[in-house]
């Protein structure tokens, strides 16, 4: 049986790719920061093989103590699925995240959760990727990270998303030598909490795209940025 740890598995696309993997029998490591809270988590995991876990990408000492429960643990696939937006316009008076007005603040919590912690995430738990007989590392991106968009503004979530990018294409040279394959991957304007109700993909549409990419990824796709329909996106 493969195995999936998915972060940010509390809600959103989290949530339905740990439906998803638990419904085509994977095992399947949930993890999110609350995870007393995580109520759908727990239905879950009545029903099919999925541990709900805690975890706080952007804490150093958080990630320390999952990696220590998991020694010697295989995962086959590991998706960076947590993220932040950060305030959203509306939100706030001042959400911080346009030019004039930024908050370092804001970009600084953005950054540590969005780019440092799949960083950190994955060096922490690479022995358990190079144990799993798939041994891919995937990250969820975002559209306005491409080079191609050209709106302006939101400087922290898109900056740290353009960095992931880097990051995980730079992990697909590093980590080829150990048969590890990275992937970013943009799921789309979807509906979700985050995506908000006018978002025009279902969820379990844009979760199928990105399951259907993680399969077929190999050596020759590792390090690319991808949307969750498979095209190809630009740096």
């Amino acid at each position: 049986m493969p195995t999936v740890l998915i972060t940010g598995a509390n809600r959103g696309i989290g949530l339905e790719l740990s439906r998803q993997y638990a419904a085509a029998g994977w095992r399947v490591i949930a993890a999110c920061r609350a995870p007393d809270a995580a109520t759908e988590l727990h239905q879950l995991a009545d029903q099919a093989d999925v541990q709900v876990m805690a975890l706080d990408v952007a804490s150093g000492a958080s990630i320390g103590a999952l990696h220590d429960v998991l020694v010697g643990a295989a995962i086959d696939v590991l998706i960076n699925n947590a993220g932040l937006f950060g305030p959203k316009p509306g939100a706030e008076q001042d959400f911080g995240q346009m030019f004039g007005s930024i908050r370092y603040d804001v970009l600084d919590e953005v950054w540590r959760t969005n780019a440092v912690g799949p960083l950190r995430l994955t060096e922490a738990l690479i022995d358990n990727v190079a144990a799993g007989e798939q041994r891919k590392v995937v990250t969820i991106s975002s559209g306005i990270a491409s080079i191609a968009n050209t709106e302006g503004g939101l400087y922290a979530y898109r900056s740290s998303k353009a960095a992931v990018n880097m990051i995980m294409a730079s992990l697909a040279r590093d980590l080829a030598p150990r048969g590890i394959h990275t992937l970013a991957l943009c799921p789309g304007w979807t509906r979700t909490r985050m995506g908000g109700p006018d978002a025009p993909v279902p969820v379990a549409n844009s979760v199928a795209g990105i399951r259907a990419r993680i399969a077929e990824l190999d050596a020759s796709m590792s390090g690319q940025f991808r949307l969750y329909d498979g095209s190809l996106l630009p740096w």
